[in-house]
């Protein structure tokens, strides 16, 4: 009994002994990853993040001209389509397709073969009638006819000369001729061909200058005068600016949109704007006001509103250095115009300010100022692709 004793004594000793190595091996590991973690983190902690490089530029002060952009379209001051005047074939075609021709010049010739040899036939007549009246005039004196008869012979002769000149007109419409100086476009007849009464031959259109009619609302009325400048592009010449005057501007408002209709007349000189062409309007205003602008790209929209971001210096370092840093700062915009856009609220003159990327910034990033791919912003952009 007392042998048995022993050997479970010496087990549990031999247990106990196990587990007081076991407590100790953990608690040494536990003790060196603790020490591990904590330099970690006090390495961490002094740890600076890379400044991160942004393009800026400075919020500035420009004299900003009022403007009302619209779409509008161009309007020829003159245009028609020339038709035929007279039922007849076409003998001659005189001009040519897209050709510029003045106003009288002759466009088509239409056979009048009958028409002169029945104008033959009315002069002719009409010799006849005038010869007799002035037989009978002579008569009249030793009353050998009545004056009846001489009144007669009046009206005979005058009946003559209306016949002579109703065939001379519709031999004159036999020929069409141009009705105003302007360029023609595509022909639509052929020599031989049959042309009824009303027909369209060509169309032509005066194309210098031309008109571009354009809306605006009721609420403009009071800017709207004759004489204001406007500024027009076409997507067709990306790089043109053609300017003009409001020539006109409607004396009633429409009742379904409330919007004026407006005219102005731009000189076409190189005959680029055709009729029919949309375009896009600015018409420039007589008033101009001081503002703050900022680029559109600058501004981050988000739920509390729009907001940009300030560059300015941070705290001190322990050398005595100040960092750049941004400031989130809201702003209240107004009007666009190309890549910028008015600060009303928010922003100072001279502020530098983050013009990209301001995405991915946050309050108190520190940053350093990186130009070198920096856009640049314009009033008026041409993008390559347009």
């Amino acid at each position: 009994m007392e042998s048995m004793s022993r050997t479970k004594l010496a087990v549990v000793r031999s247990v106990l002994a196990g587990f007081v190595i076991v407590v100790l091996v953990v608690g040494s590991l536990t003790g060196v990853k603790m020490l591990q973690f904590k330099a970690m983190g006090d390495a961490a902690a002094q740890q600076v993040m890379p400044p991160e490089p942004v393009n800026a530029i400075e919020v500035r002060r420009e004299q900003w001209q009022s403007r009302d952009s619209a779409v509008g379209s161009v309007v020829a001051v003159q245009g028609a389509v020339v038709s035929a005047e007279a039922d007849g074939v076409v003998r001659k075609i005189a001009f040519e397709a897209g050709s510029i021709v003045k106003a009288g010049d002759e466009l088509v010739r239409i056979d009048d073969e009958i028409e002169r040899a029945q104008l033959r036939s009315a002069q002719a007549q009409s010799e006849w009638a005038h010869v007799t009246l002035k037989r009978a005039q002579g008569l009249i004196g030793s009353r050998a006819i009545s004056r009846a008869e001489v009144d007669q012979a009046e009206a005979s002769a005058k009946q003559a000369d209306a016949q002579v000149d109703n065939i001379q007109a519709t031999i004159d419409k036999k020929v069409v001729r141009a009705p105003f100086t302007g360029k023609l476009g595509i022909r639509r007849i052929s020599v031989g061909q049959f042309l009824n009464k009303g027909a369209p031959i060509v169309s032509l259109q005066s194309l210098d200058p031309v008109y571009v009619e354009f809306s605006l609302p009721q609420q403009r009325l009071g800017d709207l005068t004759q004489g204001l400048a406007v500024a027009v592009t076409a997507d067709s010449y990306p790089d043109a600016h053609f300017q003009g005057t409001i020539t006109a501007v409607d004396p009633d408002v429409d009742p379904a949109t409330r919007n004026v209709r407006v005219q102005a007349t731009l000189g076409n000189a190189d005959n680029r704007l055709r009729p029919g062409m949309f375009v896009s309007v600015d018409v420039l205003l007589a008033q101009t006001r001081d503002v703050l602008v900022i680029p559109s790209t600058a501004v981050m929209h988000g739920a509390q509103g729009d907001s940009i971001f300030v560059i300015e210096e941070g705290e001190a370092d322990a050398q005595g250095k100040k960092a750049l840093v941004v400031r989130q700062q809201t702003v209240r915009l107004g009007a666009r115009r190309g890549d910028f856009v008015i600060a009303e609220e928010g922003a100072n003159a001279g502020d530098q300010i983050v013009s990209t990327g301001v995405f991915k910034l946050r309050p108190g990033t520190p940053v350093v100022i990186d130009n070198t791919l920096a856009p640049e912003f314009t009033f008026a952009p041409r993008p390559d692709n347009t």
